[in-house]
């Protein structure tokens, strides 16, 4: 006969199994008979309506957090209606929380309220930081207990105005995170069941239930592909190898069993292969797209330097940062600087659909603003001597080097009093590059050569012009010169560098130029959403542009601190300028290449060096335009300049102490103004005088390592 200790452990193990559900037929019966359809289900329980059609007919099971919360849902159906039709107790009633605090919910209530399902008042839910935008569709979020930590939903803390509208034909957002139990974690705390065993499986899952995707950014332009990013542990079960054997390709080997089911599968591959950003498609049917992106971490899909700490966040904490990148910018298509690069052709897609004249049709047309869907050919200065039409051509006359400063005022420049002041502080310029594509007309057209022009300040392009008799004071860089020297004859310069030597007095002669006849501000909706996306992501750490100064050099400082996953947005918006504008000019790669052969990059639309050239023009004649004014206002000139960073000297640690402010404590316009929007200052860092000196003498730029530590400048933000 059992002991009570037998009988009792084996109690135990019963209420320590997992939930029994009941039998598929009584699951539909219970919901039909709640009057609730599949679809109002699979939102409330926040999966897909193909999901609660397979726990109906057997084919699959939930699992938990999820298994708990139905196996509750159907109690409480089963209490209200029994299989004989008379009900044994009444269905709790779902008490709705005060208008003014949606949060307000009971976290120990199931209640769907905005579906109109009651559950049993025992059941979890984890409430929604802000009340969801009227135009949504609600789904509740069930939370429990898993062995290895407790799942979480939280929504990006964004002010509530942020929120875009759901899409309804993708109305589980942009992007899921899949781990190795089959959970796929969206945006906004969703977490759908996600049944695949192969990578097959996956495309196919995503593309036929899970609901994921992006609407076009532009009428003209295409939805984002959904992307699945895989965990370590989901790689690992859908046949990855935990680690790329290739590490200078990062390329899953050929022959590799999981490139074999995709190409068995009639799927394709683009030409990157199977990488840390793989994507898998089939020709689209009429206008139906059918291509899935994935983003593989184990394969360090994510640079720690433009996603700082993401790889090592939980699931949902990952697909929370990439969400909200992906609803503010762009869902990411590779690196930050891939994505910057899309975004341009996303926002200003090359063609629109136009009627021909003749035929009455319509058919796909050159959209006015955009680059098209041709490469162009550089101007002879605006390339490199690799590039096939200079290269060719036998061009010997000079190249544009319009690049960031590099420049270290002379120690022998410096005065006694500046040497006796005690600190040294660094200021950098929030997103300047992406300040200087503000209202940037640049040219869509191809290159045409002039003889001795005129100058116009109007005209983007290139021009030959002796800028050597501009003289400015030696404390300060050159505006001419990456590094800071006076130019010694006629160079070649973007329209925004004669344009400044025109606007410092100074008379120029234009030897020679190539300029665009056809012209448009390209860059203006780029700009406009990553500024939008920069702005309210800063004000999300509690940097808002009502602080005043002390009050946001408090904020900035601890920022970082404020929430962790948003900081990591916000560096990853800023890789995303930087990236961006690289892009436009990207060389050759490879030790097999060889002079004078086209490469991948040149033949692209968007590669446009001439476009580089002027945001980086515009930008370091923004920074020499300051310092100047900073000159003339304060008497103060840098020790160094390094991109968008500047080292003044200092008698006090803190920006406040050099400054210039009016008589009514504003700050003097034509300087360095403290601020969250770009173009704006913030505090870089802050290290002794005599350790600056010490670092000028060496030769060593102090705005590098103005952070301390190891700290080194991300130059171009």
């Amino acid at each position: 006969m059992a002991s009570e200790e037998e009988l009792f452990a084996s109690v135990d193990a019963l209420l320590a199994a997992e939930p029994e559900l009941p039998l598929p037929a009584e699951r539909a019966r219970l919901r039909e008979a709640a009057g609730i359809t599949q679809s109002r289900l699979a939102t409330a329980l926040k999966t897909t309506t193909q999901s609660v059609k397979n726990w109906e007919n057997g084919r699959s099971e939930p699992r938990p957090p999820r298994l708990e919360a139905y196996q509750r849902l159907l109690n409480g159906w089963a209490a209200k209606h029994p299989a004989h039709g008379v009900p044994l107790v009444p269905a709790p009633m779902a008490v709705p929380a005060p208008a003014d605090t949606p949060q307000a919910q009971a976290p120990e209530t199931f209640a769907a309220t905005a579906s109109g399902i009651a559950a049993p008042p025992d059941a979890r839910t984890v409430p929604p930081a802000e009340a969801p935008a009227a135009s949504a569709p609600v789904a509740v979020e069930v939370a429990a207990e898993r062995p290895a930590r407790a799942v979480t939903s939280r929504r990006p803390a964004a002010r509530k105005a942020s929120a875009p509208p759901v899409d309804p034909r993708f109305p589980h957002g942009p992007l899921a995170v899949l781990d190795g139990d089959g959970s796929a974690y969206g945006v906004d705390g969703i977490v759908l069941d996600c049944p695949a065993t192969t990578i097959v499986e996956l495309v196919e899952w995503t593309l036929r239930e899970s609901g994921l995707g992006a609407a076009k950014l532009n009428r003209y332009g295409k939805d984002s592909d959904p992307l699945i990013v895989l965990t370590t542990a989901a790689a690992v079960k859908l046949g990855l190898p935990e680690r790329l054997e290739d590490r200078r390709g990062l390329r899953l080997e050929e022959g590799h069993p999981v490139l074999k089911q995709i190409g068995k599968a009639k799927w394709q591959l683009t030409q990157r292969g199977f990488g840390p950003w793989a994507r898998i498609y089939r020709k689209a049917q009429g206008s139906q797209r059918q291509c899935v992106q994935l983003a593989i971490l184990p394969w360090d899909a994510l640079d720690a330097r433009a996603w700082p700490g993401v790889t090592d966040m939980e699931p949902a904490d990952v697909a929370r940062v990439l969400g909200v990148y992906a609803q503010r910018v762009i869902t990411p298509r590779g690196s930050t600087a891939v994505s910057g690069l899309e975004l341009m052709t996303a926002l200003r897609p090359p063609t629109r659909p136009v009627q021909d004249k003749e035929t009455g049709n319509w058919v796909s047309g050159y959209n006015p603003g955009s680059l098209g869907t041709e490469a162009m050919d550089p101007a002879p200065p605006e390339g490199q001597p690799e590039h096939p039409a200079v290269f060719h051509s036998g061009w010997k006359g000079g190249f544009l080097h319009e690049e960031a400063y590099q420049w270290v005022r002379s120690v022998d420049l410096l005065t006694d009093e500046e040497c006796t002041l005690p600190f040294a502080v660094g200021l950098d310029l929030n997103t300047a590059f992406l300040a200087a594509a503000a209202r940037l007309t640049v040219g869509l057209s191809e290159p045409v050569h002039f003889h001795a022009p005129t100058f116009n300040p109007k005209a983007p392009g290139s021009w030959l012009v002796d800028l050597s008799h501009v003289d400015v004071d030696p404390r300060l860089p050159s505006p001419f010169t990456p590094d800071g020297t006076r130019p010694t004859g006629p160079a070649w310069y973007q329209t925004h560098t004669v344009a400044y030597a025109q606007e410092l007095g100074f008379n120029v002669a234009p030897l020679e130029a190539y300029l665009r006849e056809e012209t448009g501000a390209y860059l203006d909706p780029w700009h406009d959403r990553l500024k939008t996306a920069y702005v309210d992501t800063l004000a999300d750490l509690g940097v808002t542009k009502d602080l005043s100064d002390v009050e946001f050099l408090a904020a900035m400082e601890r920022h970082k601190q404020v929430d962790p996953a948003m900081a990591a947005v916000l560096a990853a918006i800023k890789a995303t300028v930087k990236g961006g504008i690289g892009k436009l000019f990207e060389n050759p790669q490879g030790k097999n290449y060889r002079e004078g052969d086209p490469w991948p990059a040149m033949q692209r639309p968007t590669w446009r060096p001439d476009i580089r050239a002027a945001v980086i023009s515009k930008a370091r004649v923004n920074m020499h335009r300051k310092l100047n004014n900073m000159a003339k206002m304060t008497g103060l000139f840098p020790l160094a300049v390094l991109s968008d960073c500047v080292v003044y000297p200092s008698p006090g640690e803190s920006p406040l102490d050099f400054l210039p402010y009016a008589a009514s404590g504003k700050p003097q316009l034509g300087g360095f103004r403290l601020g969250p929007t770009p173009g704006l200052a913030k505090l870089e860092g802050v290290q002794s005088m005599l350790w600056a000196v010490d670092l000028m003498e060496q030769g060593y730029n102090p705005a590098r390592h103005i952070k301390g530590g190891d700290a080194v400048l991300d130059e171009g933000e």
